[in-house]
C-alpha cells in the first residue's frame, strides 16, 4: 500500500529513531482550536531505481514517493521539514488554499528556501476543504527526483459525502519519468536545452515488470468498493488512466464532488487529481492498473497489479488501450459537471454558490509563447518570462521595498501583438480584492498546456478549439462547472476560468509544466487588503525565513485587528 502518514513530534535533525516512527499525532488544545497534526519530515538523497537504473532521488523520511499526509477539513497541519540535501529547498501543497496564509505556499515568491542542514516548520490550516491533493518541491528541478506525495483532506463527520464509505481508499501517485538527476536536467534547461522526452511512466513509484513476480500495490475483496486517489505528478505529459477490466465512477475533482459519470479511463492532465469508487465485480484474479502517455508519438506506459483476495490467475497481457487524440479529452472534460445538491465542505450544498450570476468586473487574457533569448530557449505569458527573485516577493512586498526587487503589471489584460519579444523579469500582475474576474488562457503552440493557481479555485467553465473573442461567453457553462484548481489548455485553444479574489496575498500563477514552468511560464497575482486586517491576511509569522535584501531589516508593525 502507498505509504501512511508519518511523523513525530518535535525532535532536532539527529532523533532519527523518533522521526522514522510512523505515526501521527492529533492535539486538541484548551482553545478549542481545531485539530493539530504534526509531522516531522528528512529530505535527504537516496538511491533509487523505479525503472531498472540506479539514480540518485529525494526521499522523504526515506520513502519514495513520500508519506501521506491524512487530514480532515479544518485541521491545522504542522511539518517540520529537515533538509539534508546540498541544496536550498521548498515544499508547496498543491490545491491547498492556504486561506489568508500566503506565507506557507512553499512557493519562491511567497517565501525563502530552507537552506542545507537548516529546518522550517510549515503551519497552515485545511480551511473548508476536502478532496485529493498532493504536495511536491517548487525548487529548481527537484520534482523530478522524488519528495512528491498525497495530502487528503477529509470531510468532517457531520457533512455528509454523497456516497458510500469505500471498504478502503488507495492513492495512485502517477507520473512520467526521467532516468536523468535532477541536477542534469536543471544543467539541460539551464544551457538552452530542452530535457526531451521522459523514459517512463511510474505508478507510486515504480512500474510492473509484467512477467508474473510483480507484487500487488493493492488489494480488493470480491464485491467490495473502493476509493482510488489518482494525480499526475509528472514533468511533462498528460497520462491515461484505467484499471483492466474495471470501470471508474468519478467522485470527487480537486475539491468538488462530481456528478457521478462513469467512465472506462481518464485523462489526467499534469498536476490533476481524480477521485474515482472502483467495484470489485470481476472474475477473482490479478488486474493491471495502466497509465500511459498521450499526445505522444512514443507512448510510455506504466502498470501496477491489483489483486482480489481470493484470486487465482495472472493480470492479462492484453492491456486495453487508450484512446486517442486529444478531442476526445475535449468531450470528456465537458462531461465533468459540479454535484449541485452534495455538501461542500462547509454544511451548505456545492450549488448554492450562482457564480454565473455575478458581474465580471475584468477580464485577463494570458498567451503562452516560447521563444529564443539570447541564444536559450524562455518560456512566456504575455511576452513576459518570469524569473524569481533573491528577495521573495511578498516579502519584499510586506517590508516595504518591492520597488527594490520587482515592478507591478509590465504586462497587461491584453497580449502583445508580437509574442516572440520576450522579456525576462519578475512577473507580477496586481488584483484588486474581492473582485469577481475571469480569465482566458490561449494556447497557440502545437503543445497541450496545464495550469495550476495557488491560494484559490475556479469555475472552469469554458475549453473550445480556436481563439476566444467576447461572443464565445455564450458558450461558458455557468451553472455547475467544476470548482477545481488546475486547467489544460489544448493546442490551439483556449480555456476559461471564474473567480472571486477573496484570499489576500501573493499568488503563483504556473505552469504545470516543469520545462516551461522553471523556464518563465508562470507569474504572481498580488491580491491586497486595503484594510491591512487580520481578518483578511495573517501576519508574518514569527518563525518565517528572511532572506535577500530583507534579511536584516526592521519587521514592519503587525496587523492588529
Amino acid at each position: 500500500m502507498y505509504p501512511i502518514m508519518s511523523g513525530a513530534l518535535g525532535g532536532s535533525s539527529l532523533d532519527w529513531g523518533r522521526i522514522t516512527k510512523k505515526w501521527s499525532h492529533l492535539y486538541y488544545n484548551s482553545k478549542g482550536e481545531d485539530p493539530y497534526l504534526y509531522f516531522t519530515w528528512n529530505i535527504t538523497y537516496g538511491t533509487i531505481s523505479p525503472l531498472g537504473v540506479s539514480q540518485q532521488g529525494i526521499l522523504i523520511n526515506g520513502q519514495f514517493p513520500g508519506p501521506e499526509i491524512n487530514s480532515t477539513s479544518n485541521n491545522n497541519v504542522l511539518v517540520n521539514v529537515f533538509n539534508n540535501l546540498d541544496e536550498p529547498f521548498l515544499l508547496t501543497w498543491s490545491g491547498v488554499q492556504q486561506r489568508k496564509n500566503s506565507w506557507q505556499d512553499g512557493s519562491l515568491g511567497t517565501g525563502c528556501p530552507i537552506a542545507p542542514g537548516t529546518n522550517y516548520t510549515y503551519k497552515f490550516q485545511v480551511k473548508d476543504q476536502i478532496g485529493s491533493y498532493f504536495y511536491y518541491p517548487s525548487t529548481g528541478m527537484h520534482r523530478s527526483a522524488g519528495a512528491f506525495g498525497g495530502l487528503r483532506i477529509n470531510s468532517r463527520l457531520l457533512i455528509p459525502v454523497p456516497y458510500a464509505d469505500p471498504e478502503d481508499e488507495y492513492w495512485v501517485i502517477i507520473g512520467d519519468w526521467y532516468t536523468k538527476s535532477h541536477t542534469t536536467l536543471k544543467k539541460l534547461l539551464d544551457s538552452g536545452r530542452s530535457i526531451g522526452r521522459p523514459d517512463g511512466v511510474l505508478i507510486n513509484g515504480k512500474t510492473a515488470k509484467g512477467d508474473g513476480s510483480d507484487e500487488p500495490l493493492y488489494t480488493m475483496k470480491p464485491g467490495k468498493t473502493y476509493k482510488y486517489r489518482i494525480c499526475n505528478v509528472g514533468q511533462k505529459n498528460t497520462l491515461n488512466f484505467r484499471i483492466q477490466g474495471h470501470s471508474l465512477k468519478l467522485v470527487e475533482s480537486e475539491g468538488s464532488h462530481t456528478v457521478q459519470n462513469v467512465y472506462d479511463s481518464l485523462d489526467v492532465h499534469l498536476g490533476q487529481c481524480f477521485s474515482v469508487l472502483v467495484t470489485a465485480d470481476k472474475e477473482p484474479k490479478d488486474y493491471y492498473m495502466v497509465a500511459s502517455t498521450r499526445f505522444t508519438k512514443t507512448i510510455l506506459t506504466g502498470k501496477g497489479i491489483i489483486r482480489y483476495t481470493n484470486g487465482k490467475g495472472l493480470a492479462s497481457l492484453d492491456l486495453p488501450e487508450a484512446p486517442v487524440g486529444w478531442a476526445w479529452s475535449l468531450n470528456q472534460f465537458r462531461s465533468f459537471r459540479w454535484n449541485l445538491t452534495a455538501s461542500a465542505a462547509r454544511p451548505n450544498p456545492q450549488g448554492s454558490y450562482h457564480y454565473g450570476q455575478i458581474n465580471i468586473t475584468r477580464t485577463i487574457k494570458l498567451v503562452n509563447s516560447v521563444s529564443n533569448v539570447q541564444g536559450k530557449f524562455r518560456y512566456a505569458i504575455n511576452g513576459v518570462s518570469h524569473v524569481d527573485t533573491e528577495t521573495p516577493l511578498k516579502l519584499a512586498q510586506y517590508y516595504g521595498v518591492a520597488d527594490k526587487v520587482f515592478k507591478y503589471n509590465i504586462i497587461s489584460d491584453v497580449p502583445p501583438t508580437n509574442l516572440n519579444a520576450i522579456t525576462v523579469a519578475p512577473n507580477v500582475i496586481n488584483a484588486t480584492f474581492r473582485t469577481f474576474i475571469e480569465i482566458i488562457f490561449e494556447n497557440p503552440t502545437k503543445t497541450l498546456q496545464s495550469y495550476n493557481l495557488g491560494g484559490y479555485s475556479f469555475f472552469a467553465v469554458a475549453v473550445e478549439p480556436g481563439t476566444w473573442s467576447p461572443e464565445k461567453r455564450k458558450n461558458y457553462n455557468l451553472l455547475d462547472a467544476i470548482s477545481r484548481h488546475t486547467i489544460q489548455v489544448f493546442p490551439k485553444s483556449w480555456a476559461a476560468i471564474m473567480l472571486t479574489f477573496d484570499n489576500a496575498g501573493m499568488w503563483n500563477l504556473r505552469s504545470e509544466n516543469a520545462e516551461n514552468r522553471y523556464l518563465g511560464q508562470q507569474l504572481y497575482i498580488s491580491v491586497l487588503s486595503p484594510e491591512h486586517s487580520l481578518r483578511d491576511e495573517y501576519n508574518l509569522p514569527e518563525t518565517q525565513l528572511l532572506c535577500g535584501i530583507v534579511k536584516d531589516l526592521p519587521k514592519p508593525p503587525p496587523y492588529s485587528t
